[in-house]
């Protein structure tokens, strides 16, 4: 929408500023008046590409503080409300082809870039936008599905010479139950443990090491956390910003 009324606006430059009617006097267009061109016209055309150029970076370039889009807006209003008073003091001049042009142009290309950051049928990304990446695990892993994923608690994997190891537990030899039967509530020994990365599959809370029932912090899916202690059948994770808590509820999380 911002690129194409850009474009009519450039175009509406060119066309007759005024309408004098049947006479034989050359109507002029906006570029006979470089302050109605360079100061008007173009503001408008240059507040587009500075919005494009916004939206095509991963991260918004700023300028004193303030993001290249929100030149680029400022710009674009002020077009829209010079070319409106414009039209309406023209007296007893008619308004011409480029002015009339202009004004609906500018008018669609202020409304597009104000209303951008607003609505979300608008914040798509453009094309040649970078596309945001998936989340990958620490130190080169693999993602996969909860359930599936390497070092997920109970999961079948083939290892040389015998089963995957156990949820914090030892590789399985062959003839030796399955540990999967064994009670969900047995702790590995605290010798045994190490710390490892996982992911949960949908959010869960993180509750105080000090048994108190209010939880201190919310796990998300999609972002990984490291296990650094086994606490019965739980968990002490710690987070991204260093708070260490216990997960109670570790089935289907996602080893790294």
């Amino acid at each position: 929408m911002v690129i194409g009324a850009a474009v009519v606006l450039f175009i509406a430059s060119f066309l007759d500023y005024f309408d004098y009617g049947s006479t034989s006097v050359d109507a002029p267009n906006s570029w006979d008046s470089l302050g109605n061109a360079i100061g008007v016209y173009m503001v408008g055309v240059i507040g587009a590409a500075l919005i494009v150029l916004s939206r095509s970076q991963p991260q918004p370039r700023k300028v004193v503080g303030l993001d290249l889009a929100q030149f680029g807006v400022a710009a674009t209003v002020f077009t829209a409300w010079s070319l409106f008073w414009t039209i309406i003091d023209l007296g007893q001049i008619d308004a011409g082809a480029g002015l009339i042009l202009g004004l609906i142009a500018s008018l669609a290309l202020a409304a597009g870039a104000v209303a951008s950051p607003l609505l979300p049928a608008l914040k798509a990304p453009l094309a040649g936008a970078p596309k945001p990446q998936a989340v990958q695990p620490p130190y080169g892993g693999q993602p996969g599905h909860p359930g599936q994923g390497y070092g997920y608690p109970g999961a079948q994997q083939p290892s040389y010479g015998g089963q995957a190891p156990a949820f914090g537990g030892q590789p399985q030899q062959p003839g030796q139950p399955d540990p999967q039967q064994a009670p969900a509530q047995q702790a590995a020994p605290a010798g045994d443990f190490t710390p490892f990365w996982f992911a949960v599959p949908v959010a869960r809370p993180l509750y105080g090491e000090d048994g108190s029932p209010s939880p201190i912090a919310e796990l998300a899916p999609g972002t990984w956390y490291l296990a650094v202690e086994q606490r019965g059948p739980g968990l002490i994770a710690q987070t991204q910003d260093g708070r260490r808590g216990v997960l109670q509820d570790t089935t289907g999380i996602q080893r790294g």
